[in-house]
């Protein structure tokens, strides 16, 4: 068993019985007598844990003086293996996600703390980051600064004045924005929040920002339930209360990758006699409706309402226009 190991089980029969025999130790921790003793030095030495050899109750306790029990913790950050390969395998996940390497900074101590406890001779903390892997698709660039003032007026409730480029019309525009919470979606982040020019719910890619300013102003409050309503009703990150309803048929052949897909969380699916699966979703702008249907090419076909099965029709003859066909 390893030395961070045993620390950890000595740790925790010291902090649930009054007083601990050696023999129980040494049971718990698979040690030898010459290790077990090694390690209660360390202990006393190194992590300054006040434990004493009570002969009376023939046992080792935590003693805080004059005879008197103590609560302590171990300095530090100090987990079983078990624990530290879940957060190291937590970090290659938050890693993955994290693109912009918004986290990265602040994660490096305790994974470096972590590495350290978990020792390297059987090379545990390579391992998992060899073999964990998240792959993120369609990133897009965040400055650090943006996100970092975006973060501290959400949770300083103020108010945020930005110049935002609009990519769907290619336009800037200044906007006094209270914001309300940060959406991660498709590997990138989005800021939903009050926008005080439109007076209205918005939601904002914050790698669009262009230039950002905290205001001393305090930000409008939204209930979450509002916030879901007008952006959780429709398709897609950029949605609103004008809800329509696409019904999507696919192939048999696709169905078997759709079926098990969530679109959207209020999503209806049915498979017909044939094999082929109709998906129902609610949308609001169609636009990245419109994107998610195309790349399913000839699987998939629009069954309703007529304006999209339009929308898409249009689209798919513009792709062939370019091809020649």
């Amino acid at each position: 068993m390893p030395l961070n190991e045993r620390i950890y089980k000595i740790e925790q029969l010291l902090k649930n019985r009054t007083v601990v025999p050696f023999s129980l130790m040494q049971e718990r921790t698979e040690a030898s007598r010459a290790s077990l003793n090694r390690d209660l030095q360390f202990m006393r030495d190194r992590l300054r844990m006040p434990i004493v050899f009570d002969k009376d109750l023939g046992g080792y306790r935590l003693d805080g003086g004059g005879g008197k029990p103590v609560q302590t913790e171990l300095p530090g950050l100090w987990f079983n293996d078990t624990e530290i390969h879940a957060l190291l395998t937590m970090q290659q996940l938050i890693s993955g996600l994290d693109r912009g390497g918004l986290l990265g900074p602040h994660l490096k101590p305790l994974m470096a703390r972590l590495k350290e406890l978990l020792g390297s001779a059987d090379n545990s903390a390579n391992e998992v980051s060899r073999r964990v892997r998240v792959l993120g698709v369609q990133v897009r660039n965040l400055p650090l600064a943006n996100f970092a003032a975006v973060g501290s007026a959400l949770l300083r409730r103020k108010r945020l004045h930005i110049r935002y480029h609009a990519r769907y019309n290619d336009q800037p525009s200044e906007r006094e924005v209270s914001p309300q919470r940060l959406v991660y979606y498709r590997d990138n982040w989005y800021l939903d929040g009050w926008c005080h020019l439109r007076n209205d719910i918005r939601s904002f890619a914050v790698d669009a920002i262009e230039r950002i300013e905290i205001l001393e102003s305090r930000a409008k409050d939204i209930l979450e339930k509002e916030l879901d309503e007008v952006l959780g009703a429709g398709y897609g990150i950029f949605s609103g209360k004008d809800v329509k309803w696409a019904k999507l048929r696919f192939t048999p052949e696709r169905a078997r990758w759709v079926a098990s897909e969530r679109w959207h969380s209020k999503q209806k699916g049915s498979f017909e006699p044939d094999g082929s699966y109709l998906l129902e979703v609610p949308f609001s702008h169609p636009q990245e409706l419109i994107m998610d249907i195309l790349r399913h090419g000839a699987a998939v076909e629009v069954v309703g309402p007529a304006s999209l099965r339009k929308q898409v029709e249009a689209e798919a003859i513009a792709i062939a226009a370019q091809y020649g066909c």
